[in-house]
């Protein structure tokens, strides 16, 4: 049984240049996350390269965020391939850079259709005092292994010996 209030951080896969989570791009978001009880959570502070009007975050960066953890909070609890099938997202009040945040994902269903499984996902933004900036609901369809043509055989083998690890 996981602790509700334990940080378990979550390893990722090291060299990627992932604009969210990649480690070997400079001017990404270098997001990292760990579990906390049911969710995936991620702690961030945006910087002046990410706004759109002055000290307010670009709402591109905004839903990058939002599919980044959910899409984390799928592999985590699925470990499985995926693809984001489609996301809705409410922009409840400003998101401010230089500020502490809380980007946090959660599991809200499954479903099957003609024998493939889509995931649905919820997240929010929150502040350092809790308040709700941003909340995104999304769908994700889960691929076999065998249905990733395009994707290099060396990522692949990556993915799920991460998916390996995290089954510990």
């Amino acid at each position: 049984m996981v602790e509700e209030n334990k940080k378990i951080p979550i390893e990722k896969v090291d060299g990627h240049t992932c604009f969210a989570c990649g480690t070997a791009n400079p001017i990404g978001l270098q997001m990292n996350f760990y579990r906390l009880g049911d969710s995936i959570c991620s702690d961030i502070t945006l910087g002046e390269y990410h706004v759109g009007w002055e000290n307010i975050a670009h709402g591109g960066i905004i839903s990058t965020m939002l599919d980044e953890v959910m899409s984390w909070t799928v592999l985590y609890f699925k470990r499985s391939f995926f693809v984001t099938r489609k996301m809705d997202i409410k922009y409840v009040r400003p998101v401010p850079v230089g500020k502490p945040l809380i980007v946090r994902g959660s599991i809200a269903g499954n479903s099957y259709t003609a024998g493939t499984e889509k995931v649905k996902a919820k997240a929010g933004i929150v502040d350092g005092n809790g308040h709700l900036l941003a909340r995104a609901a999304g769908e994700f369809v889960l691929l076999p292994k065998e249905k990733l043509e395009e994707v290099p055989e060396g990522m692949k083998q990556e993915m799920l010996a991460l998916f390996e690890r995290l089954g510990k």
